[in-house]
């Protein structure tokens, strides 16, 4: 990966950007995908951040992606913190397991911190993300609206002790709503893919259905 550059997504990456997240992601949680579209409909709302919209290029040719909006935790007295969520985070499957989902989170850890913020949270399997500095929701008492706390919610502080154990409730951005019709016709303008089943769905199935007592 000595070849490896970080640098932010422009407009002529989206294409490459949106296949390759189809592509990261195609029967891997669902038989089919809908995250390209998601990627493709984020750029165009309020709370997208385009600073932290980062590609991994490899020998010029874009193998990765990671894409942030702004969200944010609201305490029992209704006291509102800004923080962040990423996804999709994308990573071309012959290229998965080297490092390059690493190099950039790390990338956008650092710039996060620069823009002055200091927790995100996201929803993802906990194996692949534990590593990162990401910890259950629970530790950090950050539920969703009904005071559960899901399995697959996971926090890391940028700045260690920007959470001081008051219970918050995470409000993901509206930015990831998306209507179901309009994903298949975008997917439609990509070369076909069967929908299967595979294993991983059941374990997807299993992280986003559990909480944490």
């Amino acid at each position: 990966m000595e070849n490896l550059m970080i640098r932010t997504e422009t407009v002529n990456d989206y294409r490459a950007v949106e296949t390759l997240t189809r592509e990261a992601f195609w029967n891997v949680n669902v038989p089919g995908c809908d995250e390209h579209y998601i990627a493709h409909i984020l750029r165009d709302h309020e709370d997208f951040i385009p600073e932290l919209d980062l590609v991994a290029e490899l020998d010029g040719q874009i193998v990765g992606n990671v894409m942030y909006t702004k969200s944010k935790l609201i305490d029992e007295a209704g006291n509102e913190k800004r923080i962040l969520t990423f996804g999709p985070i994308s990573v071309l499957p012959a290229f998965q397991r080297k490092g390059i989902s690493r190099a950039l989170l790390e990338a956008s850890f650092a710039k996060a911190v620069e823009m002055e913020f200091d927790v995100i949270v996201i929803f993802g399997n906990p194996d692949n993300y534990v590593a990162r500095g990401f910890k259950s929701c629970k530790k950090y008492n950050v539920c969703v609206g009904d005071g559960v706390f899901p399995t697959a919610m996971l926090v890391k502080e940028l700045q260690p002790g920007a959470l001081d154990g008051r219970k918050w409730f995470y409000h993901e951005s509206p930015a990831y709503e998306m209507d179901s019709a309009e994903a298949e016709k975008f997917d439609a303008l990509f070369e076909f893919k069967e929908k299967k089943w595979q294993p991983s769905q059941e374990e997807f199935f299993i992280h986003s259905s559990s909480v944490i007592q």
